[in-house]
């Protein structure tokens, strides 16, 4: 297309020089002192043309020949920068490759060839970005002391930005592995709002939470998580439940636990597995009446609630049955009406008839229950030993026995 362009432009210029000049009968004259020389117009300005290009020809042969050692200058500089590019190439392609030990030489190959160069040396994001090879390199090698040198070199590069983000990233993350949460922790709260945000960062400080036994600030963590889609629907709710046990669980008394239950997010309070989980450590801890109170809204809601949900909150009831008052028998005689084939609510209320000294209809509900499959093996043992109490109310000394043993034959 160029040379089609080209010749274009040849025959216009042709054909205007045959026109302008073909006819032309000019002549030009020049004066030097007493003497007149004449020549045709057309010749002048030929000769005029090849002047000027001739001209133009020798300025840039002077500027070439004045201007070659810089360009010389400029070419080596180049050549080294494409070394020294390779160089880093080259480190990166082995440290993927799992070749630690060349991609260290590799790395420290370029700085050389950068810091031996003047003009390349204004380049910090090279810079930075070799040390941080060599110091993943290092880590994969084992080599901490070497590892954290180069680290703060990357680091202390002058120009702020991507690499530094991810400079403090990985360090975070060689912190892990190291298992030092604090140094972990330490690493992500120098990061910017935006970056402390990011689902890399956030799975960083969620590891470093549960490492550094922070169940709170790990649940946060993982409902940001969770809000940012860094985890499945499911996978979600488990760490989410799993993370408020180990918070409910960590309490060793019962202000303790009053204190994590009021900073727990109110997604988690309302999920019938933390509740049924902080009223069975109030249980232990010896407060049945926090317990019930926090399991009460679940139970004026009854209807609401699954299957399952309905099995965990009648099991944590009768954890925290001691001292049950007698607004709940209402309340659970209403909820086993609405749901009379539901096993478990039976179970919930033949104990809190048994804690009421109803003994005989207690006796009635629990043996519908005590050899049913749907409950499990420590269910219905307890049902079996509440059955035992009763005969020993009742002055029943065989059927005492026939209770335990029963209870006693539960693998």
């Amino acid at each position: 297309m160029r040379t089609i362009i080209w010749l274009i432009l040849l025959f216009t210029a042709a054909v205007v020089a045959a026109l302008a000049l073909g006819n032309n009968d000019g002549l030009a004259s020049f004066y030097w002192r007493g003497w007149r020389f004449d020549v045709s117009l057309n010749l002048f300005l030929l000769a005029f043309v090849a002047a000027c290009v001739l001209l133009v020809v020798a300025i840039n042969t002077i500027d070439g020949l004045i201007n070659l050692p810089r360009r010389a200058r400029e070419w080596r500089i180049a050549q080294r920068d494409r070394v020294a590019q390779a160089a880093l190439r080259e480190a990166l392609g082995e440290h993927f490759g799992a070749r630690y030990g060349r991609a260290q030489k590799a790395a420290q190959k370029a700085l050389a060839i950068q810091s031996a160069t003047a003009e390349l040396q204004v380049d910090q994001d090279f810079k930075a970005l070799a040390h941080l090879v060599s110091a993943s390199s290092a880590h994969r090698l084992q080599d901490k002391r070497r590892r954290d040198e180069q680290l703060q070199l990357a680091i202390a590069q002058p120009r702020r930005g991507a690499l530094e983000e991810g400079a403090h990233l990985l360090a975070a993350e060689w912190a892990l592995e190291d298992r030092d949460a604090p140094r972990a922790l330490e690493l992500l709260a120098k990061l910017g709002p935006g970056v402390a945000r990011r689902t890399q960062a956030l799975r960083l400080k969620l590891q470093a939470s549960r490492l550094d036994k922070q169940p709170l600030e790990a649940l946060r963590t993982a409902r940001l998580l969770a809000k940012h889609q860094g985890f499945s629907k499911v996978a979600a709710q488990g760490l989410l439940r799993a993370l408020a046990f180990e918070a409910l669980d960590g309490a060793r008394d019962i202000d303790q636990l009053r204190r994590v239950w009021m900073q727990l997010d109110g997604a988690d309070r309302r999920d019938a597995a933390v509740v049924s989980r902080a009223a069975a450590c109030a249980a232990a801890l010896g407060s049945p009446e926090d317990g019930r109170g926090w399991l009460r809204p679940f139970w004026d809601d009854i209807g609401e609630q699954s299957v399952d949900a309905r099995a965990e909150l009648s099991e944590a009831l009768v954890r925290v049955i001691a001292g049950i008052g007698p607004e709940w028998l209402q309340r659970l005689e209403q909820a086993q009406q609405r749901f009379p084939r539901d096993k478990y609510l039976v179970y919930a209320l033949g104990h809190a008839l048994a804690e009421r000294q109803l003994w005989g209809k207690s006796r009635l509900l629990l043996e519908q229950v005590c050899d049913d499959a749907i409950l499990s093996n420590a269910l219905r043992r307890r049902c079996w030993l509440t059955l035992a109490q009763l005969a020993e109310h009742d002055d029943d000394p065989e059927r005492r026995a026939r209770c335990f043993e029963a209870a006693a034959k539960l693998p």
